[in-house]
């Protein structure tokens, strides 16, 4: 869900990319997973279709083995047999052959019995010979004789195998320690099992073996060394988890095979089919191949429609979001139109269309602005011009009728004339703030006269090079000698002080007035802050807020708190420009 919002937050060419791709990727998925049921299906039908070919061939030499292990014993009980392997030479020359010649056609008859019969064998140690079904002079092989007597056997099943021959053989007698008179074996085809096996799996390319991994031989429809080495391991693993048929996926010589397996009680043997999955899974493998350049030209696809969507809509698309970046940041830059009559040419336009409506309409608001704001200055400044002239006349008649005040008299005429030259000598805005602070010591002087030594003034700090409105610290100056210090029965102090910061400049008037309380400071901080665009007659400290405001900014002008003399400490905060 969380990247579901993510996604809605995104841009568009990443949901197009999305849409896209949530309709592409569960097609290829579905294409997939019918090819992979398909294979798993086919790779069922034959692997079934083997094991069941398997079974039939096993079942059939199964069939063949029981049938030969049952016909011996009848063998082992021919007279003439016994009588030969029991008399020996003590019959004539003339009555031995006859019976050696019979014995020869019965094994005839048993080795023709069955196509899996390579030779039938009785092994007669009183007379020395082996009894072939054709040839008639024969020798006994003592090792071969050895191996073949069924009393040396540790096992259940009846098969011998003996350099590289398969027998299976019965002797009389049966249970004996003695060695037995004579021994009855069939040696078996291997040319016939191996053409018994090659079946199995050969129609697709199948190899087949017959394995007896405890008794360690095998039986190979393609001598192939490799190919048993992989059967064997596979037939272990197999047997030691109890498995008697099945089929499963085997790596031999860097390919897949479909081993299908089967597993004969009689033989203690498994049957292995290793048949290639190309072989098996031919179309499939054909379909999956398509598949993959299907998903190459998905892919491709893809990239083509990225791009195309990336030039003809995303591009455009990301310029006009740019531009519209820069307009919030008010840079007014209007789009080059590289564009025909598309949509994105028509909205170049009208973004250009509507900057231009934005820079005329800026440039008559700024105007109107600057012409509203220097209006406002002139009507502020002019009400602070009579203020002053008003008081300066007030303290000169006084002190004109006194008789003894002629002398501070004429010095507070030049103090008077320096003051108001200071005013009308040009009709400039804003001044030096060299030439406020000197006219801020006019005035102190001015007040000294007034006041005498009551009041000590000190100035402190350098003024840096910086134009401000007129008339920004005497009124503040002069708002302190009113409030706190004018009626104060002690001596009054006040500092004047200045400190450069990171942002401006700033002056500080501190006074150690008590007049004035933690209430009437919030109240005149609120009054500050609440008098931007109030119309109303305003004199001293709003007055000299709204201006330094209209000049520098709203984060400009003055706050009050209480001072370390004691009384109000004022901040008048000046921009850098």
């Amino acid at each position: 869900m969380k990247r579901f919002f993510q996604l809605r937050d995104s841009s568009i060419f990443k949901k197009i990319m999305a849409a896209f791709l949530a309709v592409l990727l569960p097609l290829m998925a579905i294409t997939w997973l019918i090819n992979d049921k398909g294979s798993d299906s086919i790779r069922k039908e034959i692997s079934q279709s083997t094991l069941n070919t398997a079974r039939y061939y096993l079942e059939s030499l199964d069939k063949e083995a029981d049938r030969i292990v049952r016909y011996l014993p009848k063998y082992v009980t021919d007279d003439d047999l016994m009588e030969i392997a029991a008399a020996g030479d003590e019959l004539s020359y003339y009555e031995r052959m006859q019976k050696i010649l019979d014995i020869q056609k019965r094994l005839a008859l048993m080795k023709d019995s069955s196509p899996f019969i390579q030779e039938a064998k009785a092994y007669v140690p009183l007379i020395g010979r082996t009894l072939l079904s054709i040839k008639y002079e024969t020798t006994i092989d003592r090792q071969e004789y050895a191996a073949m007597q069924t009393k040396n056997l540790q096992y259940a099943e009846p098969f011998i195998y003996w350099n590289d021959r398969l027998f299976i053989s019965m002797q009389y007698p049966a249970n004996t320690p003695r060695e037995p008179l004579f021994v009855i074996a069939v040696e078996l085809s291997e040319a016939k099992i191996q053409e018994s096996l090659a079946q199995i799996g050969s129609s697709i390319g199948g190899k087949s073996v017959l394995i007896n991994v405890d008794r360690g031989w095998h039986i190979q429809s393609d001598q192939d060394p490799a190919l048993l080495a992989t059967v064997e391991s596979f037939i272990k693993g197999n047997q030691a988890e109890g498995k008697q048929e099945g089929y499963e996926t085997v790596r031999y010589e860097d390919s897949s095979y479909l081993a299908v397996y089967k597993y004969s009680p009689l033989w203690n043997s498994y049957s292995v089919s290793l048949i290639p999955e190309a072989n098996v899974l031919g179309p499939i493998q054909k379909y999956r191949v398509w598949f993959w350049w299907a998903c190459a030209l998905a892919v491709l696809v893809v990239l083509f429609f990225s791009y195309s969507l990336f030039r003809l809509i995303y591009r455009p698309l990301m310029r006009l979001v740019h531009s519209f970046r820069r307009v919030q940041q008010n840079r007014l830059e209007p789009i080059a139109i590289d564009r025909g009559h598309d949509e994105f040419g028509y909205l170049y336009q009208a973004f250009n269309d509507t900057i231009q409506s934005l820079r005329t309409l800026i440039e008559e608001n700024y105007e109107q602005q600057i012409r509203n704001q220097r209006s406002e200055l002139k009507r502020l400044q002019a009400q602070i011009n009579p203020h002053f002239l008003y008081n300066c006349f007030f303290v000169l008649c006084r002190l004109i009728k006194s008789d003894r005040q002629k002398e501070k008299a004429y010095q507070f005429c030049l103090y008077i004339g320096e003051y108001f030259h200071f005013i009308t000598r040009n009709d400039e805005d804003e001044i030096p703030l060299e030439l406020e602070v000197k006219h801020s010591r006019t005035y102190v002087d001015m007040q000294t006269v007034c006041y005498g030594d009551r009041i000590q003034v000190r100035f402190d700090g350098n003024v840096p090079e910086l134009f401000v409105p007129r008339l920004v610290l005497q009124p503040i100056i002069e708002n302190a000698y009113k409030h706190a210090l004018g009626n104060m029965r002690t001596e009054g102090e006040l500092w004047v002080h200045s400190e450069r910061n990171a942002d401006g400049f700033a002056f500080y008037v501190e006074d150690n007035g008590n007049a004035v309380t933690e209430e009437d400071i919030n109240r005149l901080n609120n009054r500050l802050r609440q008098s931007e665009g109030r119309i109303e007659e305003t004199t001293g400290l709003v007055n000299v807020h709204r201006r330094i405001q209209l000049r520098y900014g709203a984060e400009y002008g003055i706050t009050m708190t209480r001072s370390e003399l004691g009384g109000l400490k004022v901040r008048i905060h000046f921009g850098n420009r």
